[in-house]
């Protein structure tokens, strides 16, 4: 067995960069966390970054996420005492031994928090994630996609509150956790669909490692735009400034819809985006040029930084990019869990690639 790669606090900068661009704009804003885990790890070591082949097969996994809206988790941050709470309830409930982290989500704050829930626990983190990119709902994830079943979910609060549920399917786990997010203030740690090894095809694997070789390029490259759509072999939706943000916060998710008005060559066209915590879809007049599950993100033109949802704003210059999601998204069972109808919307689900081929046709 090969010595596994260290996390830290040196990678933590290209991590955040690389879940901020899989986030969707979703996930949370990674500068608090990135703070949060850059402290952890100093204090308590680097993290082993670890495949699922090299943890013992009697042992638990444990995937962890804040749930709630990301613009609360901006003004509330966690007490630090969350992971212990959530680990020692799934350990009493189970009566098995947690052996390592995962990340819920690789995309946004949730893709970075679990580097220093894992340094805060004294384990190591999985390089895998459920989902290659961000979704706003708990059943959005490749365990459900999977079949798995989250037997036991486990909530912890800033507060300290604690609840431990036993929902019958992954539907109703996101309506009772979603239930008791809200009643926290919107925002909680939760444990879910605990793992064991042996659930190695349910889960995205060398997710964390894509995310730290792309923050790297993003932070190195000259042209970092350039860079970011080669490296995700990206198509760019338009190039301009917002326009209109219309956001507000309810029932547990940022919600609204961003316009973002063309410049340059892009001069004549207007693009909405519909949010729910993530980028959900992208449509120019009435044509859907992207949408769930594939991934669309909102980057700073200039330096190809991502933005989250909760932070777009009048006047900021922006280029959209699209790019398709893991394969599993795209297989009946995945569509049916996170592709359109999904979020309520009536078109069927069509592939970047031949939306981008159907949009050029269109301009001929």
């Amino acid at each position: 067995m090969a010595e596994p790669r260290l996390l830290t606090a040196d990678d933590l900068d290209d991590l955040a960069l690389g879940c901020a661009v899989y986030g969707t704009g979703g996930g949370g804003d990674v500068s608090g966390e990135l703070l949060a885990a850059s402290v952890a790890l100093r204090t308590y070591g680097d993290v082993p970054l670890v495949p699922m082949a090299d943890l013992p097969p009697d042992g638990l996994i444990l995937p962890l996420s804040m749930i709630g809206a990301p613009t609360v988790a901006l003004e509330m941050p966690g007490s630090g005492r969350e992971a212990h709470a959530a680990r020692a309830e799934v350990e009493r409930l189970t009566g098995r031994r947690v052996v390592a982290v995962m990340a819920a989500e690789i995309g946004g704050a949730n893709g970075v928090a679990p580097v220093g829930w894992a340094a805060q626990l004294g384990l190591p983190l999985l390089d895998a994630d459920g989902m290659g990119r961000a979704f706003p709902e708990l059943q959005m994830v490749s365990m459900h996609v999977a079949g798995l079943k989250p037997d036991v979910v486990v909530l912890v609060d800033a507060l300290g509150n604690t609840a431990a549920l036993r929902p019958v399917d992954a539907v109703w786990a996101e309506r009772w956790g979603r239930a008791l997010c809200v009643a926290s203030g919107s925002s909680a740690l939760m444990a879910d669909h605990l793992l064991t090894p042996a659930d190695r095809d349910a889960v995205v694997h060398g997710s964390v490692s894509r995310a730290l070789e792309v923050g790297r390029l993003l932070r190195t490259a000259e042209e970092p735009m350039d860079a970011l759509v080669a490296a995700l072999g990206a198509r760019r939706l338009v190039t301009g400034v917002i326009e209109d943000v219309d956001r507000d916060t309810d029932e547990g998710f940022v919600r609204g819809s961003v316009t973002v008005s063309g410049r340059g060559a892009d001069h004549e066209r207007d693009l909405r985006i519909e949010l729910q915590n993530e980028n959900l879809v992208a449509l120019e007049g009435d044509a859907v040029l992207a949408g769930v599950p594939d991934l669309i993100t909102v980057c700073d033109t200039r330096t190809g930084i991502p933005i989250a949802t909760e932070s777009l704003r009048f006047g900021q210059r922006v280029t959209v990019i699209t790019w398709p999601c893991d394969p599993l998204w795209r297989t009946p069972r995945g569509l049916e869990i996170a592709g359109p109808a999904a979020f309520g919307y009536e078109h069927p689900y069509v592939p970047v690639e031949w939306a981008g081929l159907l949009m050029e046709e269109g301009r001929r």
